[in-house]
């Protein structure tokens, strides 16, 4: 009886640790209008808690952030604290300047870009205007290991450095070309050499390097995209796409 109690018991412990992670998204809605505008659509993770937690907390920080007004990111607000505090510096705007008609806004749209057994990716296009002769708007790509939910960096998806940086300068020769025909190549990393950008994501049709505005060349070049076959760099990938 004891011996039967026991392989039972040795049985339920490996079926628990090799229990496979499940992992579906659910769209969240935010939209408000009362002062300031915000109209925000991100994925929410559901499935296995630990899993889906990590993914969550880190794609609702960087919402956060994104509406944060001060310098420094703010590793502890919420979503619906940012919004809170984003409205309440546009009604402090509008008290000290009531002639104005400006109106503060926020829109985020994030989707699952790619999902694959060893990579998960979710892209997130926002707008945050707060006046002036535009607003700032960008792509952030985030990374996530989906049986841990771990954000990923660079570093942990990119094996070779040295060589991935040559392929990614190669590519990037060859996909972009200046708007202004008196811009040089090497005025769109203002004098110095090729740099990989902070966002490099996965999408079904390669890896993509994302420039945003502003992190190379001027406001006008817009949002480069660098789109890197799978079937080139392969070998310099820790993962399998």
């Amino acid at each position: 009886m004891k011996k039967t109690s026991l392989i039972l018991l040795i049985a339920l412990t490996l079926l628990s640790c090799n229990e496979t992670v499940k992992l579906n998204f659910e769209t969240q809605h935010i939209e408000k209008s009362s002062d300031a505008i915000f109209n925000i659509n991100y994925p929410k993770a559901i499935g296995t808690k630990a899993v889906s937690e990590n993914i969550n907390q880190h794609i609702e920080h960087l919402i956060a952030n994104l509406m944060n007004m001060s310098e420094t990111p703010d590793n502890n607000i919420s979503v619906s604290e940012a919004i809170s505090e984003f409205d309440n510096e546009f009604k402090a705007f509008k008290n000290d300047f009531q002639d104005s008609s400006q109106r503060w806004e926020v829109k985020i749209d994030g989707q699952v870009e790619y999902e694959s057994p060893e990579i998960l990716c979710i892209s997130l296009q926002s707008y945050v205007d707060t006046g002036g002769a535009h607003g700032n708007g960008g792509i952030t790509f985030l990374n996530f290991d989906p049986e841990t939910g771990k954000l990923l960096k660079h570093n942990d998806l990119i094996s070779d450095f040295t060589q991935f940086t040559k392929e990614a300068e190669k590519a990037f020769n060859e996909q972009t070309k200046p708007k202004d025909d008196d811009e040089l190549m090497e005025d769109f990393f203002f004098g110095e050499g090729f740099q990989l950008p902070a966002n490099i994501g996965f999408t079904k049709n390669g890896l993509v390097l994302l420039y945003n505005n502003y992190e190379i060349a001027s406001y006008a070049q817009g949002i480069t995209k660098i789109i890197m076959p799978y079937s080139e760099i392969k070998n310099l990938l820790k993962i399998e796409p």
